[in-house]
């Protein structure tokens, strides 16, 4: 399936495994406004809700193209994060900030999990606007692009890390796109459109209902007390 690499990003922690690494670092609550982190904190910290339409690419080392897909993407502070992809393979990642649904109807398959916000994967944190954990474990520089734009370069502490660096680009002070490399080569690029930046969003929009289908496959595993307080 198409966003299966984004959901192996959102949800599998390892942006920095080494506990020591982060405690050498500033805390983000104590960072120097006018610093290259401060600014990227900044940027990301004006963003109360956002929507736009997406376009990743994910290529191989060699630049082949392993997938392309199109996406809806929107978010509402503090947790609400909607991950929809549209075509060629749909899917649909979606949480509230304590539960986690991943619904694939052409498997005719939803999966249910607890969710934690502080412990998402990098992915997760900077589509999020959340820089806490970032500041702590990578290397933050801020390149000026053309006139108007500003790239922010990531590099991870940890040898260990998945990725070799992480590009976010601005221009005019709006995200315009990310890109992931990994450690392995690969690169995950996502591209945003038709962008809308702090406009109403629903909080039932992050609230999945499960259609009602006798041949959907329910793997819930979340835990007996976020089973009681979320619905399907």
């Amino acid at each position: 399936m198409a966003s299966f690499a984004f959901a192996d990003h959102l949800l599998i922690a390892g942006a920095s495994e080494n506990p020591d690494t982060a405690a050498e670092q500033t805390p983000a609550t104590h960072l120097d406004p006018s610093s290259d982190a401060g600014q990227l904190t900044a940027l990301l910290a004006d963003l109360e809700t956002f929507r736009a339409d997406v376009r990743q690419l994910i290529t191989e080392s060699s630049g082949g193209v392993l997938e392309e897909s199109d996406i809806l993407f929107m978010l509402k502070r503090p947790h609400g994060f909607y991950w929809e992809t549209q075509a060629p393979f749909p899917e649909l990642i979606v949480t509230n900030g304590s539960t986690l649904w991943n619904y694939q109807p052409d498997l005719l398959q939803l999966t249910i999990e607890d969710w934690d916000p502080d412990e998402s994967e990098l992915s997760a944190q900077l589509l999020g606007g959340d820089t806490r954990a970032i500041v702590d474990d990578y290397n933050i520089d801020r390149v000026p692009v053309a006139d108007n734009g500003l790239e922010f370069v990531l590099r991870p502490l940890d040898p260990a890390s998945l990725y070799e660096r992480v590009i976010l680009f601005f221009s005019d002070g709006l995200l315009e796109s990310i890109l992931l490399i990994n450690t392995n080569g690969q690169r995950t690029l996502w591209e945003f459109y038709n962008r809308q930046i702090n406009e109403p969003i629903d909080d039932a929009i992050f609230n999945f209902v499960a259609p009602d289908d006798d041949l959907l496959d329910v793997i819930d595993n979340r835990s007996p007390a976020n089973h009681a307080t979320d619905q399907l």
